[in-house]
């Protein structure tokens, strides 16, 4: 067998630019590959839009890898059970309203399944800033996770329709928004105390756009509204990332019939 090291070089680089070029336009940007990210790039995708999503870490799948204290289950309720069984995850029930899984099967199995309904995932990338076209969220700003911190190294910018906040804890995206003044002061009010059946509620019902342009989902949520944090349950998390799908749909469902009226 031949193998040639500048052929893998070649390969690996015009693979990559050739995705990258591609994507310096999307439908929808999101920031975060996390559960909630990945549900809403996936149903994005599968509906025909273009979908990037920006994860600042080596591996997409946020959270769920480490279920709690480095036990790697994870635990859903049975609103989520369908969501599971589209992944192919297999589940063992706890009791009436709870289930377990393998959170490594759980993680792998949800960035498979974006990365095939047609989100592409750029990983080690981080979101520097956002874009604005007439005060409203029309791209992101990014650069290599690796290098933002030690040194000055200008960016790149990835253009949307929407940008989602899928960035967790931190709600990176919305702060940024806050500090462009584009949202409300009494957002960014920061996580509550756990309270897992509260906060599990709040974040699917409180998924939604902060500002022309960007949406929120899954713990940002939370971060954004000052919500209850949960722990290691994650059928919220992918409750909000399926209904951040279905509004932006719906959203640009009621567009199409404005504009053909």
């Amino acid at each position: 067998m031949s193998v040639d090291e500048i052929g893998i070089s070649k390969a690996i680089i015009c693979g990559y630019h050739e995705k990258l070029l591609d994507r310096l336009s999307s439908d929808v940007i999101v920031v975060g590959a996390g559960p909630s990210g990945l549900v809403a790039a996936s149903d994005l995708a599968s509906h025909g839009h273009r979908v990037t999503i920006v994860e600042k870490r080596l591996t997409p799948g946020g959270g769920v890898w480490g279920g709690a204290m480095a036990m790697n289950e994870v635990v859903v309720q049975v609103e989520a059970l369908p969501l599971l069984h589209q992944l192919g995850v297999r589940s063992h029930q706890v009791d009436d309203t709870l289930f377990r899984a393998d959170a490594v099967e759980l993680a792998a199995a949800i960035v498979l399944h974006c990365v095939q309904s047609g989100a592409v995932i750029f990983n080690m990338t981080t979101v520097e800033d956002i874009c604005l076209h007439d005060q409203r969220v029309s791209g992101v700003v990014v650069n290599r996770t690796s290098v933002t911190a030690p040194l000055p190294i200008d960016p790149l910018t990835l253009r949307a329709s929407v940008v989602v906040d899928a960035t967790g804890h931190d709600a990176a995206v919305v702060q940024m928004a806050s500090r462009r003044r584009l949202i409300d002061e009494q957002l960014l009010q920061g996580e509550g105390p756990m309270n897992a059946a509260e906060g599990e509620q709040f974040v699917v019902e409180h998924t939604g756009e902060v500002c022309p342009g960007l949406w929120v989902c899954g713990m940002a949520v939370c971060a954004t509204w000052g919500g209850p944090r949960m722990g290691p349950i994650f059928g919220g998390m992918l409750l909000s990332g399926r209904r951040c799908a279905d509004q932006i749909n719906h959203s640009w469902a009621v567009v199409r019939m404005s504009n053909d009226s």
